[in-house]
């Protein structure tokens, strides 16, 4: 499965969410995907770390020959949030590999009509850069194998009423409305369940134990940010002693879509800065004329067998 993966990787920025490291990290290390292409944007961290950060990883992961483009640096209705990277970051600069000329949402058009029905885009960030693509060249909608989503949450509520929606739709839920109305075939993993897709000390320390390039280095990041967010939510016993694997399970379900359940509904987005921002809208009418869906979501996952996949593939790293 040829795949681009669309991210704002933040793994190694001060108190960022490790998960899109591992989401890049598991693209690599499963036999079944070939990375064509992988382009960075605004969202967990800024698009200049995000950049740095990737650049560091592939030369840590060994990857070779698979360009970096450089995304938007913010929302389409926030352009005065551009944040700027951290001197700890910045100092990665010389080290990291350096991002290939261009725009991501343009690369991400060209590359998708280039091999029309061969690639799937897999957008684990805000989704500005795909939402960007599809306002330049309409036809993606068509020539795209599929787009996987890590984003959304559509059968529940947000527990932060300052952040009502998911993380990644929050950010830019204009974006995501045009995508989730491009006609585009979709498939979004979200928080329903992507927060029953957990690390703990355990596997952190397997990982530790593997004796391999890469997995040592992963399991001292899942003990230093399971400890962070145990600070964090001091309360909260889920958070105690495990962290969620979003965007891995986004990028687990490409080769073994047996670990989630989907269901076809028709789903759009509150966008604007009200209090809603980000919430997802979920029509879910069943009966003999159904709205039209425009999008798969998944409603359950296997989490034990998703934990084993994805630690298997990563030990091995």
């Amino acid at each position: 499965m040829r795949i681009i993966l669309d991210t704002d990787l933040a793994m190694g920025a001060p108190g960022s969410d490790i998960d899109d490291g591992f989401a890049l990290a598991l693209a690599y290390a499963d036999p079944g995907i070939e990375l064509d292409l992988i382009t960075t944007v605004n969202g967990n961290t800024d698009v200049e770390s995000a950049t740095i950060l990737t650049g560091e990883l592939v030369n840590r992961l060994g990857i070779k020959d698979v360009p970096i483009v450089r995304g938007a640096s913010a929302a389409y209705t926030r352009p005065h949030l551009k944040r700027t990277p951290a001197d700890n970051v910045l100092a990665l600069r010389d080290s990291a590999r350096t991002p290939t000329g261009g725009y991501a949402a343009v690369a991400i058009a060209e590359h998708i009509m280039a091999h029309p029905g061969e690639i799937t885009l897999v957008a684990i960030g805000p989704l500005t850069n795909v939402a960007a693509a599809l306002l330049l060249e309409p036809r993606i909608a068509e020539a795209v194998k599929e787009i996987v989503i890590m984003g959304g949450m559509f059968f529940g509520t947000m527990s932060n009423r300052d952040m009502p929606g998911e993380f990644n739709v929050w950010v830019d839920p204009e974006a995501a409305q045009a995508v989730l109305r491009s006609g585009a075939p979709q498939r979004w993993v979200g928080l329903d369940v992507t927060l029953q897709a957990r690390l703990n000390r355990e596997h952190a320390q397997r990982m530790i134990e593997a004796g391999t390039a890469f997995a040592p280095f992963a399991g001292e990041f899942t003990l230093a940010w399971i400890d962070h967010i145990h600070a964090l939510y001091p309360g909260n016993p889920l958070e105690a002693d495990s962290c969620a694997m979003h965007d891995p399970l986004a990028v687990a379900v490409l080769t073994r879509p047996d670990l989630c359940e989907f269901r076809e509904v028709t789903v759009s987005v509150i966008t604007g800065e009200g209090e809603a921002r980000g919430v997802m809208i979920t029509d879910r009418r069943e009966g003999a004329e159904p709205p039209a869906a425009n999008a798969r979501v998944a409603v359950s996952v296997d989490a034990d067998a998703f934990t084993e996949h994805f630690l298997g593939l990563i030990t091995g790293l």
